[in-house]
This record gives structure tokens, C-alpha cells and sequence, in this order.
């Protein structure tokens, strides 16, 4: 049988008040991306197009997070059911004809392959509804799937189960594929005349039952896919899991973790074999990290691009910056947003750039601050040296020329160029411009009152 077309609704309409927060439920972030992310992401990998979006609590920052144009939204105003929730994307599916897939905007960890054994399934029996279960160890408070040969006769509430219904370990997880448009025909045919007067998904099940369609059912292989999201205990609980499934990937792909459980990597971030992750790294956003490299105790790094052979070491902080290949950073550094390593530096303990380019072999190695600057290649900067690039009011930029050995206790006061192969005498502070291969030194004259201070001494004792 051909494969149908395939579209997906995402419910994300839920105001989730158990998060306790002013933030919807499906912007709470996992791994470096909100909850919505991930569910958006399995139906594109399924080859969902179009996939609509029901918003409601929230609407402005959930739609405002969903760019992709394959991306239709649909408005949820009463909360009236998940079944509700999926006819509210009627209208957005007028044209669709084929298999719908309905996932949760709260359920981040389903896998693609779970998702697409599900369409698979559906698309080969013809069935009207395929529902995703699971088998539980306790399935206290689950619809219960009662079969009938291979088929599901039924989907039973706790609270309508017998003994007998009670017993059976395979749950309802919410995730179905549904025969469209029948499912919103079947969905109105329902209706909501119940104690909760909702549209229940269930009913659905009923009513392709009576009309002789098929429904069937996929048991999932890690009934941990399935979990929702509801309070910061189940947040912090699916992080643990995502983060311990990246971890298994990267070592399949030949990154070493020391420590895996203490290793905090974004799904988003690509890291290249042979590298080594020490215990207490956090590495977030869209970052990437060459071959060979090796990232120390405690060090953070969010959206930057790493070499390969860089050796970041305990304690450092990287922003928003580029690191070229054979690197020595830290310990304790900070790289703020805009700065770029060209490759063999060295950016040692206590230094802090900011929107600086540091050419090829330039080193400071110590105390130093360099900010809003331009340095050459194979330029030593000495200990304590500052880039003064703020005068209250405007930055300013100080360019150091290739070449150029900067003194330690130095102080550029921006705007300044220090010409090629200078020297800059320590503790001088620069607010002229520097010619070439100049030495430059702005100390004022050293005085020396011999016997002093043994006079100040005798003077302080005889006084007391």
C-alpha cells in the first residue's frame, strides 16, 4: 500500500498550571529548547506537512516560537477536551485528505521511530484510528486498551473499569493517527453530552467501532516516551532522560564523558570524535567542538564554534564566540559574545575578551582584560593588562599591530594603534598611537629618599 499523505496537530493550548509559572507549559525549556520543539520536530522528521499548532493560554509567545512554514495555527478559546482541542484544527485541514498524526505539545521525548512505526501501522491495516499504548508495571489511573484480537474494542477509564479492566497493563498514551477528515466528522457526531461536557477522544474509538472501521494499536518499546510534562519534578525527570540519551549518542559517536551523568550537553550542540568532556560541563545552544579536543571540569559554553586540539580547561566560560584549532583557554577564563581565536592562542587564567579578534599565536596568559579590540598575530600580552574602551559615553576600539610584546600592568586608552613589532614598557598607560618596531613607556620618574623609611619607624616608636 502506498504511504498516505501526512499532516499533524500539536496540542499546545493548556494553560499548565502545575508549572506554577507565568510562562506556558510548552515554553518551559528542555535541554537548551522548549517543550514544543521537540513534538514539532518528530512530525517534521515523519514527514508531517502541514503541522497545526492549537494555541490558547499563551497564544502570542507559542506562536511566536513556531516559524517554520510548514506551521498552520489554530485557536483553542474554551477548554473543552483534547478532543476539542483536534476539532479546533478543522478549519487549518480543510484540504487535507489522508493520515492525521495528534500529538501533545507537553510529550517531548517520543523518538521518530516510535512515531513512525505508529503511521506505518496505520497506513498498512487501513485502520480509521491507531492508538499508541504502552505496558506499565502500575497503570493506576490510565484508560485501560481492552482488545479484541489484534484490534482495540475499547478504550476504558479508571474510573470505568472493572476488576477484570483494571488488571490490563496496556495504557492509552494520548498519541494517536486518525483517517482524515473523518475523524472531525466522527468528533462532531460524538458531541460533548457528558458529566464533563468535553469532546472525548475515546468516544472516537466507539464510534469507528459501530461504523465497522478498523482500530488498532502500537505497543511502544520504553513506555518512558510517552511521559508528560505537568510540574517541574516531571521537567527535571525528562531532563535526566534526554540528557542520558545525547550522552549514549555521543559516545556512539566517539566523544569521551568521564562522567556521563554529570554532563550537560544540548541536543542542539555537535561535537566530533575523539574529543573528552570532563564531569560538571555544560555545553548549550548551537555549539559545535572539533576533533581532539578536550573541555575541563565545570566549563560552560553556549553557541560558539570550537577548533579542533582546543584544550579548554576548568572553570571557563565561553559566549557567542569562534576558537580556532590548537588552543589553550583557561583556567577560569571568560570569552564574552564577539570574540574570535584565530588559532594557536593562548587565553589563560583570569582573562576576559569581549568582541576582540586575537590573531594566529597571540598569547595573554594571565589577569588581562581585552575588549572591543583588534590583535595582531604572534603578539604577547603581559599580566594585567586593560583595553580602556569605555569613556562613559562611547566604546572604543584599540588596535595591536602583529609582532607587538606588551609589558605586563599595561592600560590602552581607546582609540589607540600599537604599530608592528613595538614594545610597550610595563605599567605604562598608552593614549597615543605607537609607530612601528617603537618602544613606548609613559612611567613618571622613579624617586628614591634613602633611610625613610627605618626614620618613619624610629619616629612611630617614639611617639607610642
Amino acid at each position: 500500500m502506498a504511504q498516505q499523505q501526512r499532516a499533524a496537530v500539536i496540542l499546545a493550548a493548556g494553560k499548565g498550571t502545575r508549572m506554577k509559572s507565568r510562562l506556558p507549559k510548552v515554553m518551559h525549556r528542555l535541554l537548551g529548547q522548549p517543550l514544543l520543539h521537540y513534538p514539532l520536530q518528530r512530525a517534521e522528521e515523519v514527514g508531517c506537512d502541514p503541522q497545526v499548532l492549537v494555541v490558547g493560554h499563551g497564544r502570542e509567545s507559542v506562536a511566536a516560537a513556531c516559524s517554520q512554514p510548514s506551521v498552520r495555527l489554530a485557536e483553542q478559546k474554551d477548554q473543552l477536551g483534547t478532543g476539542h482541542a483536534l476539532l479546533c484544527a478543522a478549519s487549518s485541514l480543510e484540504d487535507f485528505s489522508g493520515t492525521l498524526l495528534l500529538l501533545c505539545g507537553d510529550v517531548p521525548l517520543l523518538r521518530r521511530e516510535t512515531l513512525e512505526a505508529l503511521l506505518v501501522q496505520h497506513d498498512q491495516a487501513g485502520a480509521a484510528v491507531t492508538v499508541l499504548t504502552a505496558e506499565v508495571e502500575n497503570p493506576h489511573g490510565y484508560g485501560r486498551i481492552v482488545r479484541e484480537g489484534e484490534d482495540v474494542a475499547c478504550i476504558v477509564e479508571e474510573k470505568d473499569a472493572d476488576a477484570t479492566q483494571k488488571a490490563i497493563r496496556e495504557i492509552n498514551t494520548g498519541i494517536y493517527a486518525f483517517s482524515a477528515p473523518w475523524v472531525f466528522s466522527a468528533l462532531e457526531g460524538v458531541g460533548r453530552d457528558n458529566a464533563q461536557g468535553e469532546y472525548y477522544l475515546t468516544d472516537v474509538v466507539a464510534l469507528a467501532r459501530k461504523e465497522g472501521k478498523r482500530v488498532c494499536a502500537v505497543v511502544m518499546d520504553a513506555p518512558c516516551e510517552a511521559m508528560g510534562i505537568n510540574d517541574r519534578g516531571q521537567l527535571a525527570e525528562a531532563s535526566a532522560l534526554l540528557r542520558q540519551r545525547v550522552s549514549q549518542q555521543l559516545m556512539r559517536d566517539g566523544v569521551t564523558l568521564i562522567d556521563p551523568a554529570t554532563t550537560y550537553v544540548d541536543t542542539t550542540v555537535s561535537i566530533s570524535p575523539d574529543t573528552v568532556l570532563h564531569p560538571g560541563v555544560h555545553i548549550h545552544g548551537r555549539t559545535s567542538i572539533g576533533r581532539d579536543c578536550e573541555i575541563g571540569p565545570g566549563v560552560t559554553i553556549r553557541d560558539c564554534q570550537i577548533g579542533e586540539r582546543v584544550h579548554i580547561k576548568s572553570g571557563s566560560v565561553l559566549q557567542e564566540s569562534r576558537v580556532g584549532d590548537a588552543t589553550d583557554i583557561g583556567p577560569m577564563a571568560h570569552l564574552r559574545p564577539g570574540t574570535v581565536l584565530a588559532g594557536e592562542n593562548k587565553i589563560g587564567n583570569f582573562v576576559e575578551t569581549k568582541k576582540a579578534q586575537i590573531g594566529f599565536g597571540s598569547k595573554a596568559s594571565h589577569l588581562t582584560y581585552i575588549g572591543d579590540a583588534e590583535i595582531g598575530a604572534e603578539v604577547n600580552i603581559g599580566c594585567g593588562t586593560i583595553t580602556c574602551n569605555y569613556d562613559g559615553v562611547n566604546k572604543y576600539k584599540t588596535v595591536i599591530e602583529d609582532h607587538v610584546f606588551v609589558g605586563s600592568d599595561t592600560q590602552f586608552v581607546a582609540p589607540v594603534r600599537i604599530g608592528r613589532g613595538s614594545l610597550i614598557g610595563a605599567g605604562s598607560t598608552i593614549t597615543r598611537d605607537v609607530p612601528p618596531d617603537a618602544l613606548a613607556l609613559s612611567r613618571s620618574e622613579q624617586k628614591v629618599v634613602e633611610g625613610w623609611a627605618k626614620r618613619k619607624k624610629r619616629s612611630k616608636k617614639s611617639s607610642s
